[in-house]
């Protein structure tokens, strides 16, 4: 093990086409995930189906790829992981132009669900090959460049979609996806490295039980689960709660407010996040923390906006520092394990996205909007504590590059 030094880094020159073919790349897979959101109206007239029905388009999504990222992360271990990544990218060109031009409401389902199985493979892999192409001592940055995918998909890619989607047809947003995606492949065949399979060995030893038994890992684990639940239910009902607050009229401007924070917040993190990981993991937790009791105690105009952009502030960064803490402490134990631990960060992100709009649901119905941002605040703060403790292994003061 040797401490990377900062003449290292400063000698260093990351791979930045192939980093933005990466967050390209996130950015489709963010994108087509949070979609239908924008044209659900449009979908559901579209396939005679209520709303809510339209809305399952989302979960098949989630339940795809909470299903199949670890199972395929360890089927997939011993293969190449650029001809992974164009597979995985092909299945997305395939998903959403069948989506685009699927005659019937099971047929939409069938080809979400095959994007949500898209996204565990590539969900599995991106982290790690942007971490595997990155000079040493630059990891974390960047990861942090290809994580920029999922900030511009929510802030940028969706409310152009749904335009598109209301100007032409929702269909046609999933269209030009595709035409994207097709564009991306190129990309990537042209600027991404190849890089080394794990290897047999390693890899029949990268299973989930093993994983979570590599120091560190357990407690970024319980940090996924606990942030990302936090932060769905209160984002998924934000719009009852600033109706509460009586700021109804300006969800659309909370959540722009709200985005452009969490864009300042991902550049922060990237550019601080390889010398700093620990301290701004502990930021994060405690902003969001904060933000949220702001939204539990006070319905003052003045004090949401404000607690909107914290909130902003402090969760942009958090996929970045999440999934560069994962790798980090997978990394020792071998690129197999590194791969597996992101596996696992995906299905538990999944399937806490899914628990927390259910969870926020029932809160919100049987108390109140006001309960659902208290328990958001109790998560973090809960996130807060674990990373408080886990100062050894998950979220280290200072790091070592193998």
């Amino acid at each position: 093990m040797t401490t990377t030094t900062p003449s290292q880094t400063g000698r260093a020159a990351l791979p930045w086409s192939a980093l933005l073919a990466l967050g390209t790349a996130v950015f489709i897979t963010s994108l087509t995930e949070t979609l239908p959101a924008g044209v659900l109206p449009e979908m559901s007239s579209t396939f005679a189906v209520s709303s809510a029905a339209a809305g399952q388009a989302v979960t098949v999504y989630a339940a795809g790829t909470a299903l199949t990222a670890i199972p395929l992360a360890a089927a997939t271990a011993p293969v190449p992981r650029k001809p992974l990544l164009l597979g995985a990218m092909t299945v997305f060109l395939v998903a959403n132009t069948l989506t685009a031009a699927a005659p019937g409401y099971v047929v939409l389902l069938v080809a979400r669900f095959l994007a949500g199985v898209a996204a565990g493979l590539a969900w599995a892999i991106l982290a790690g090959y942007a971490r595997r192409i990155a000079p040493a001592g630059l990891e974390g940055r960047a990861i942090a460049i290809a994580m920029t995918g999922i900030p511009l998909a929510l802030s940028l890619g969706v409310p152009a979609g749904t335009l598109v989607g209301q100007q032409v047809g929702w269909q046609a947003a999933f269209a030009a996806v595709s035409v994207l995606t097709l564009a991306v492949i190129a990309w990537i065949v042209r600027s991404v490295p190849a890089i080394a399979r794990p290897g047999i060995e390693n890899a029949t030893k990268a299973t989930t039980r093993q994983t979570m038994k590599v120091p560190g890992v357990a407690a970024i684990m319980i940090v996924v689960g606990t942030f990302v639940l936090g932060h769905t239910i209160i984002y998924a009902y934000i719009a009852p709660y600033l109706q509460h607050a009586g700021l109804g009229s300006s969800t659309d401007a909370v959540l722009l407010a709200f985005g452009i924070a969490c864009l300042g917040s991902i550049w922060y993190v990237g550019r601080r996040i390889d010398q700093y990981l620990r301290v701004l993991a502990l930021t994060g937790a405690a902003l969001f923390t904060l933000s949220t009791a702001a939204f539990t105690v006070t319905t003052a105009h003045s004090a949401v906006w404000v607690a909107a952009v914290v909130w902003g502030l402090g969760w942009g960064g958090v996929p970045t520092l999440l999934q560069t803490a994962a790798g980090h402490a997978g990394i020792q134990r071998g690129p197999a394990v590194a791969d597996t631990a992101q596996a696992i960060l995906v299905t538990l992100w999944n399937a806490a996205m899914a628990l927390g709009g259910i969870v926020g649901g029932v809160i919100l119905q049987s108390v109140s909007a006001t309960a659902v941002a208290a328990m958001a605040a109790i998560l973090g703060a809960t996130s807060l504590l674990v990373v408080a403790l886990a100062r050894h292994h998950a979220f280290p003061a200072a790091r070592t590059a193998p």
